[in-house]
């Protein structure tokens, strides 16, 4: 009797744990999307070139690559690092060294223009509505719904 009763109990315990309900996922979108935006320069006479031509497409491609670099900064930050020797409670060596590191998706060419007969310059757009929309179509992350 007293293991008729065991079982039954644990059968309704068991039976108690377990739930119908189904979860259910949706994607949520953000409220607001940021934009970033970033500006390389290159000088054009200091490009490797035979002729002023082949230094322009130089300095276009310099300017695009300086604003992909600042374009990383504002995303990912810089990398700091510094070090300082002492010699006799003076200082003797110091430096300090920043470096950027990041991967940039979604990124386009607003405008790519001669700022005059000496620079080149190039801006970006960084559109994160395109990037949450680029993540979403491979991602898609999701969050549950409770019935």
């Amino acid at each position: 009797m007293l293991r008729l009763l065991t079982a039954i109990v644990t059968t309704v315990l068991l039976w108690g744990c377990t739930s119908s309900s189904q979860v259910k996922y949706y994607q949520e979108a953000p409220k607001e999307f940021a934009k970033f935006y970033a500006t390389g320069y290159a000088p054009i006479n200091s490009q490797m070139g035979e002729n002023k031509t082949e230094r322009i497409l130089q300095a276009i491609k310099a300017s695009k690559l300086e604003a992909y670099r600042e374009l990383t900064a504002q995303v990912h930050g810089h990398q700091i690092d510094g070090q300082t020797q002492l010699s006799e409670l003076m200082v003797a060596n110091s430096s300090l060294n920043a470096s950027v590191q990041g991967l940039i998706r979604g990124a386009k060419v607003i405008k790519s223009y001669p700022v005059s007969d000496e620079i080149y310059a190039t801006e970006l757009e960084l559109d994160y509505k395109n990037l949450y929309l680029l993540y979403n179509s491979t991602a898609m992350p999701r969050r549950i719904i409770n019935e």
